[in-house]
């Protein structure tokens, strides 16, 4: 399945049919689904390559920044592949069967990437380090590690960190790791990390989760680089698994932050921008219109118009750099060589 998946095509996405279709790398993403309508799968597509840019840029908030909306609506032209998988499960309520729906998406990674450097979106490098999750919890009879062998209790951590992009790794859990229940409890980082020196890299989430008297449980959570804490932080939550998994996000955060380096782009500002081949009306409505629909484009201004030119002042939120990677991706502006202190000059196709 998984090669079927991520087989290229040279046309727009295409079904590819399999056993047990899943998401596999940080380019693909699996979203659940009402139906297989067409606006159905639009939407979900959508929702699908959100997933894939945060993954890519470690930014859980990647979806909200600028210009990314209006690609998201495009998110099948980044597409190579995709198919559906349907789940079993049993109601908890009724005990009768359940089945879901869900889109597994392949994008194509030379086309995020490039959406991200136009859009200046940071990117994560691959490969990425996995960090030892080092989690003791005490539900009220003492503190706990959670090893190996207790990889379900902290499910909610190992898959928050999948969502974001990366994996965390789990002690084995010997009576020696045990031991470091302590060191987690009393806020020990130096300890915890001589205790994790057998695993690579040198990287730690350290947590302890305990109930709280007003009820729920809180984290308190602290990342490790090379000996160094990174980053510290605390959460409250009545569900134990939200907690878990703010401990993930909270380690993402910290790796992005040192780790992803924002994409080369241009000075966000106002460029006038000269435009030949404008010979009708119906050519300016069809040049405004393009305009309009790209993501690096936020205010059009006219300035000036000839019989076959126009001149716009553009807001661009990538500068000209980003305005031309975003204009090369398609065949209706081909960019002209212009005279030297003049504005760039595109030609209409």
């Amino acid at each position: 399945m998984a090669a079927a998946l991520l087989a290229s095509f040279a046309a727009s996405a295409q079904r590819v049919e399999g056993d047990r279709a899943q998401a596999e790398g940080a380019y693909s993403a699996e979203v659940p689904v009402g139906g297989q309508s067409e606006n159905e799968r639009n939407g979900a597509m959508a929702r699908a390559l959100a997933q894939v840019l945060a993954k890519m840029s470690g930014d859980r908030a990647a979806a909200g920044r600028p210009g990314v909306g209006q690609e998201l609506r495009r998110a099948k032209d980044y597409a190579i592949g995709y198919d559906y998988r349907q789940d079993e499960g049993v109601s908890q309520v009724t005990g009768a069967p359940t089945f879901q729906t869900t889109l597994v998406v392949n994008f194509d990674q030379e086309k995020v990437e490039n959406l991200a450097a136009t859009l200046g979106l940071p990117i994560w490098p691959q490969p990425r380090p996995k960090p030892v999750l080092w989690l003791a919890i005490d539900d009220g009879s003492g503190p706990r590690l959670v090893g190996l062998g207790q990889a379900n209790a902290a499910r909610a951590a190992l898959n928050r960190a999948v969502e974001r992009g990366y994996r965390l790794g789990l002690p084995s859990g010997s009576a020696a790791e045990q031991a470091s229940a302590g060191a987690i409890w009393r806020g020990d980082a130096a300890a915890v990390a001589r205790a994790s020196a057998r695993y690579s890299p040198p990287m730690q989430l350290i947590g302890k989760l305990y109930r709280v008297k007003s009820g729920g449980w809180k984290g308190d959570w602290s990342f490790v680089d090379g000996g160094k804490v990174l980053a510290s932080w605390n959460l409250t939550d009545p569900d134990a698994r939200k907690v878990m998994a703010g401990g993930a996000d909270g380690a993402a955060d910290a790796l992005m932050k040192r780790y992803a380096k924002r994409s080369v782009s241009g000075t966000p500002g106002t460029y006038r921008i000269v435009f030949t081949g404008v010979r009708s009306a119906d050519d300016y409505i069809r040049l405004a219109g393009y305009l309009q629909g790209l993501a690096v484009v936020r205010k059009i201004v006219p300035i000036r118009a000839t019989p076959e030119s126009v001149e716009f002042d553009l807001d661009l939120l990538s500068g000209l750099p980003g305005f031309k990677r975003m204009t090369d991706a398609g065949d209706t502006l081909v960019g002209l060589e212009g005279l030297e202190g003049q504005p760039p000059v595109f030609q209409l196709h």
